[in-house]
């Protein structure tokens, strides 16, 4: 009893304090915030603060407000938001002073500081933008003073206001890479509109970007395989069947005491590195030419073409500055000096060559150890060329595909990366990998340099690293442009690099790139918003240890996007506002002045004096965006025969705009130009070519009309959207990897679906292949056909000279007119058309006087429909257009001349492809002179008494098999040519 009362006693006790309990926390009430109106009026005011400069996204809030009275202190923090803003003294002082009248009296003589992702706003102001600049945001001191990794030393020039001896990493995103988890090889980004991120950014990083900043004298390394070339021969000391041979002078070869490359036969499994897997030879160095040592790299080429050549070696305490390499390239040398302190047992580039086919010393690769340095030694390895086919086994095979189509992950285990750099994930996760792998492999290869001193590495001394991607998003209008965003990371490893430099370097960076590149496509195209700019963790800037950024160019989900995007001009245009920022940001950084490398010049001709030489001409071409982009001298480049082009010779003046060249006769010359000053040298003209029969009595000009670069044939209307290029696929410059496959998926309504029935889905019919596209060099085709027959005098021009009447046709007795693919598509950023106004009239004028024509194109009928355009053609050319070829079965042969021969009709690696011959009918007395499969009319030719005239509803550059091609010529020669020749 007594028990039961205590327990009822103590649950009353305990059911009667719950209440007081409660009773108690009710009574404590919260301190009302003294600055809650305060806060709400700061938050409002971030809330409706809006750029009218960038289009961001996201809304800007106030994350915090501190007011200390004692220190006499405000504190405001907003969210990371606001400093997606490109900032200028302006914009953080007036936030300051907008904030500033907010504040009530009795704070306003207080320290006020703003911040945003823990930067105070006045940190974000750039460097480029302060009036007095920041030291601790440049390299001050810190420079690399050595010589550079590679060098070419057969430049007949040399930059002094460039990115001479700088160098930088730089890559294109993605790639396809294994699944472990599904154990299969799969594509990182989604299909769309004829391409995939992974294989769209390539095409403005390595047909543009990288050959612009090595132009401008970059080192450039790249952690994906650069080359767009499947085959791949590499010649080892280790196999000497291969093609390596030494010589021994003084100095005799002799085996390292170190591993080095070794290759074996099909696949390579994960831990494998090859750089250990063999050995590697070495000789002291001298510098008497007479008593040098040598080896000779010569591969056997199954397939002619453009190679990347890579060499390797190994790093010793004597290792020499200038080990001195020779690239034979079609029987030219180019020499380079390659500084063996740094960057062993890797894959170093040196460049990319043409190699004919076969196993000879015109195509090979020496190495002498000649040398400045009198106690050195210099080493030798593998010699790679080209890039080949992926060879990394991930347990279900390879992939497959060129290993330029592959993520960084697999070429960094080719190039004898350590396994902790390209595995990060022990092996489970290669997306994760090759996300990491392109920074990591950056920081191995710049680790002991001075730029990122406190780690050991291979000591090259890399200074920037910059990802170049496209992202998801679509305007929902259809029309309008994304446009560009950039991402840094500066809040990570307490807000500074490893050489001790502040992270707002990479701010620095990622805010120049936003700013500068929206700015300069507008100044040609027209309106492009600039986006955000991202200060967030993502690896590729978070993990690098030098000076960072992305780059989200454009998104590859916006058809408006893509249009400009599948461009080849505007690729270009954007790749040339890359390199200028980075040339801008690097000098600034080392407190250097800077010269933006020229433009290409253009209206070329090459005409025969009559006294055994040649003269090249020639029209500078001026940026006028860019002031310090003048030419102030030239470098004209010659081939002969079969042989490669050589390595120039300068042309001092920016003025000059011709040069005489002695010329042997019956000796084919081609020469291409380029534009060169201070800050370096621009892409290469179109080729154009002379040969020279003295006793000639009649002389053959060829006109290059064939200038056209384009996107895939453009659909845009009320229903559909994109690019269809079965219909036309286009014109890149030179070969292109950046194809999938044709779009099947054109429904408007569907737009940012990534199902097969959205909006731009693209099948894979094209995946692994390279595209052919526009090489400029088709005058020398022509010009090699021609020579073939020995009888006629050659020389050419671009439609340019014509047009500026530069050249006379009255001069010459023959016209050869390329229009290749030339054509008024109505959709391209540069606005083309088969055949000038001028051009036309020089024609009529030429058969007017008496000149015989020879005239192909694969537009040469479609593209002239007008009336005025159908009657030119029918009292010219003599010929009617009935529609393009539709033969059913896609045969690609053609009879005519006595001969049966092929020509390129689908898309293919090799040569750029006529995917629709036209049909083209004589208008009497002109006939037929050349029959497609299905008998439908190939060409018409004309046998008057006032001209002659052959015109091919096809290029005859697509001829494929070269004796048919220069037999067919001939042909047409003596056709046009044959009537009172003596």
């Amino acid at each position: 009893m007594k028990r039961t009362s205590i327990i009822l006693a103590a649950v009353f006790a305990l059911l009667t304090a719950m209440p007081a309990d409660a009773a108690r926390k009710a009574k404590v009430k919260t301190p009302p915030d003294p600055y809650k109106s305060l806060k709400d009026k700061i938050d409002r005011y971030f809330v409706n603060f809006k750029s009218d400069e960038q289009r961001i996204r996201s809304t800007f809030h106030l994350k915090t407000l501190v007011v200390n009275d004692s220190l006499r202190t405000v504190d405001i923090s907003a969210n990371n938001n606001l400093g997606e803003q490109l900032f200028t003294d302006d914009l953080a002082e007036t936030i300051y002073q907008d904030v500033q009248q907010l504040l009530p009296d009795s704070v306003q003589d207080y320290n006020l500081t703003i911040t945003t992702g823990g930067w105070d706003l006045r940190q974000l102001v750039p460097n480029r933008l302060r009036q007095h600049k920041d030291r601790n945001r440049t390299w001050g001191d810190i420079d690399y003073h050595g010589r550079p990794w590679v060098r070419n030393a057969s430049l007949p020039y040399t930059i002094t206001e460039g990115l001479q001896n700088r160098h930088i990493s730089l890559w294109a995103s993605h790639g396809r890479y294994f699944n472990v988890k599904d154990s299969t090889w799969k594509w990182q980004r989604p299909a769309l509109f004829g391409t995939r991120e992974d294989l769209f950014t390539q095409t403005i990083v390595v047909p543009y970007l990288i050959p612009m900043l090595q132009n401008a004298g970059a080192i450039v390394f790249s952690p994906r395989e650069r080359d767009w070339q499947r085959n791949e021969f590499i010649v080892d000391n280790d196999t000497p069947e291969t093609g390596y041979t030494e010589h021994n002078g003084t100095h005799q070869w002799s085996k390292s005491n170190t591993n080095g490359f070794a290759w074996h036969s099909g696949s390579y499994e994960d831990f494998e590195n090859p750089f250990t897997a063999g050995t590697c030879r070495q000789t002291a160095t001298t510098d008497n030419a007479k008593r040098q040592s040598e080896i000779v790299w010569k591969p056997a080429i199954t397939e002619s073409g453009n190679y990347a050549v890579y060499v390797s070696y190994h790093t010793t305490d004597k290792s020499i500055d200038d080990a001195h390499y020779t690239v034979w390239h079609q029987g030219i040398p180019t020499e380079f000096r390659v500084n063996q302190t740094m960057g062993e047992k890797t894959w170093v580039y040196l460049g990319t060559f043409y190699f004919d086919q076969g196993q000879s010393t015109r195509n090979c690769v020496t190495l002498s150890n000649l040398s400045r340095h009198h106690h050195g030694v210099v080493t030798a390895d593998a010699v790679r060329f080209g890039g080949g086919m992926g060879n990394i086994d991930r347990g279900r095979g390879v992939s497959g595909l060129p290993r330029c189509l592959e993520a960084a992950r697999y070429y960094a285990q080719w190039a004898g990366m350590p396994y902790e750099v390209y595995s990060t994930k022990d092996g489970e996760d290669d997306y994760g990998d090759d996300i990491n792998v392109r920074s990591y492999m950056t920081n191995h290869l710049a680790g002991g340099s001075v730029f990122v001193p406190d780690t050991t590495g291979l000591n090259v001394p890399i200074e920037l690293s910059l990802a170049i991607h496209s992202d998801a998003g679509y305007t929902r209008d259809g029309k309008s442009h994304t446009g560009t965003l950039s991402v840094c990371t500066t809040y990570l490893n307490d807000s500074i690099l490893n050489s001790g430099l502040t992270r707002l370097v990479s701010r620095d960076l990622a805010d120049e790139l936003l700013y500068s590149i929206p700015a300069d496509i507008k100044k040609k195209y027209g309106n492009w918003p600039t986006r955000e700019l991202y200060d967030r963790n993502y690896s590729e800037t978070r993990c690098p240890m030098v000076p960072s950024a992305i780059l989200e160019t454009m998104s590859h989900q916006n058809f408006a996007d893509m249009r400009m995007g599948q461009d080849p001009n505007f690729r270009f245009d954007l790749a040339r506002s890359i390199y200028k920022t980075l040339l801008r940001y690097i000098s600034d950084m080392h407190h250097k002045k800077y010269v933006v490398q020229p433009l290409a010049p253009d209206r070329l001709s090459a005409e025969l004096t009559g006294r055994g030489e040649a003269k090249i001409s020639w029209h500078p071409v001026y940026d006028e965006y860019e002031p310090t982009a003048k030419p102030t001298g030239f470098v004209v480049y010659t081939a002969t025969g079969r042989s490669g082009f050589d390595n120039g010779t300068y042309i001092k003046g920016g003025t000059e705009t011709s040069v005489t060249i002695p010329v042997d006769p019956e000796k084919l010359y081609s020469f291409r130009v380029t534009a060169v000053n201070d800050g370096g040298e621009s892409f290469p003209s179109e080729v154009v070519s002379v040969f020279d029969v003295p006793e000639a009595q009649k002389s053959v000009l060829i006109v290059n009309g064939f200038t056209r670069l384009a996107a895939p044939q453009v659909v845009d209307n009320t229903a559909s959207q994109g690019f269809d290029l079965e219909t036309d696929a286009g014109v890149t410059y030179g070969r292109t990897a950046g194809w999938l496959g044709y779009q099947t998926g054109w429904d408007k309504s569907k737009m940012g679906s990534e199902r097969r029935d959205g909006l731009g889905y693209t099948n894979d019919s094209l995946q692994g292949q390279f595209i052919a596209g526009n090489d400029f060099d088709y005058i020398r085709t022509h010009a090699t056909a021609i020579a073939t027959a020995r009888k006629y005098r050659v020389a050419s021009c671009s439609v340019a000279a014509l047009d500026n009447n530069e050249v006379h046709p009255q001069n010459y007795e023959m016209m050869d007119v390329i229009l290749g693919l030339q054509r008024k598509d109505g959709y391209s950023l540069v606005p083309y058309q088969l055949m000038s106004p001028m051009l036309r009239e020089h024609i009529r004028l030429f058969a007017k006087r008496g000149g015989s024509l020879l005239v192909s194109g694969a537009y040469l009928g479609s593209d002239m429909q007008d009336p005025v355009d159908r009657t030119y053609l029918a009292d010219i050319l003599k010929l009617t257009y009935q529609g393009q070829n539709a033969d059913s079965l896609q045969r690609d042969t053609i009879n005519g001349l006595g001969l049966q021969f092929t020509f390129h009709r689908q898309l293919n690696e090799q040569h750029y492809a006529d995917q629709h011959p036209e049909i083209i009918e004589p208008v009497y007395p002109a006939f037929s002179a050349m029959k497609y499969a299905d008998d439908y009319s190939a060409s018409v030719a004309y046998n008057g008494t006032d001209y002659r005239s052959f015109a091919m509803g096809f290029p005859f550059e697509c001829i494929k098999d070269e004796p048919k091609r220069n037999s067919i010529m001939r042909g047409i020669l003596q056709f046009l040519l044959q009537s009172n020749n003596p």
